[in-house]
């Protein structure tokens, strides 16, 4: 698959990964809303290599809805938009990297301790509210946003002594498995239990034919990078920042 087919592929399937809960088409880009739970889905998306944006519209519509206008701006898109939004006033945040791997390169491993389950039952919901340490109303937007995802979907948790210690969701797309929510009790960190839980959802998706795996994560998250990277999520495809519209008086 050549470089730009696969980097647009890849972005189709973090989309679908985590949905919204609405969505407007604006000229190219997708704009999302979900209560202003997460930048990702509470933004604008571009949905090729666009050239413009249109601000005034978008802005208009988050306002419409109580939210602020954040725009995801790709290294797949034209600079120019970047520094469009730059000049009317937009601060960047929350520079991150998108991760690739061919999944014949990625560690897999069925695990009898981690269960895992193409749906997610009211237990993983509330052990991922907890570990998320989520509000009532973060928990209730974030269980709207999984009951959106249609496509399949393996979700995955490792318990040990009793409790909950990590827990993930995979998506596949069109052969593209896409990690989300991979998160570990803070208070279990280095006893390898992300590894684990990570490829047991790999080994569910080779299983089903999967071709490859991806996932979003911040830039200086060095201590998920480093795991991401020695489990074969190796290739930086792209990068992303966000735009968020300056504070009106």
């Amino acid at each position: 698959m050549m470089q730009a087919a696969l980097e647009w592929q890849v972005e189709e399937t973090c989309l679908n990964a985590w949905p919204a809960l609405r969505e407007v088409l604006l000229d190219g880009w997708l704009l999302r809303f979900s209560d202003g739970l997460t930048r990702r889905a509470n933004s604008a998306n571009p949905l090729w290599p666009v050239a413009h944006a249109d601000i005034a519209a978008s802005e208009a519509l988050y306002r419409r809805l109580g939210l602020p206008a954040i725009f995801r701006v790709l290294t797949l898109i034209d600079p120019s938009v970047d520094n469009c939004l730059a000049e009317a006033g937009y601060t960047s945040e929350g520079e991150s990297c998108v991760l690739y791997g061919a999944i014949g390169e990625i560690a897999t491993a069925r695990d009898p301790e981690v269960r895992v389950s193409p749906l997610a039952t009211p237990e993983w919901f509330a052990a991922m509210a907890a570990l998320q340490r989520h509000t009532q109303q973060e928990a209730e937007t974030y269980r709207g946003i999984v009951g959106q995802i249609a496509i399949p979907t393996a979700f995955a948790v490792l318990s040990s002594d009793g409790g909950v210690v990590a827990l993930a969701y995979g998506a596949v797309h069109n052969g593209l498995l896409c990690y989300e929510s991979v998160i570990t009790d803070s208070r279990q960190r280095r006893h390898g239990y992300g590894r684990r839980i990570i490829t047991a959802v790999a080994a569910w998706a080779k299983e089903g034919g999967a071709y490859g795996a991806c996932l979003e994560v911040e830039a200086d998250n060095i201590p998920a990078r480093a795991l991401y990277d020695a489990i074969g999520l190796k290739r930086e495809l792209y990068r992303y920042h966000y735009r968020r519209e300056p504070r009106r008086s």
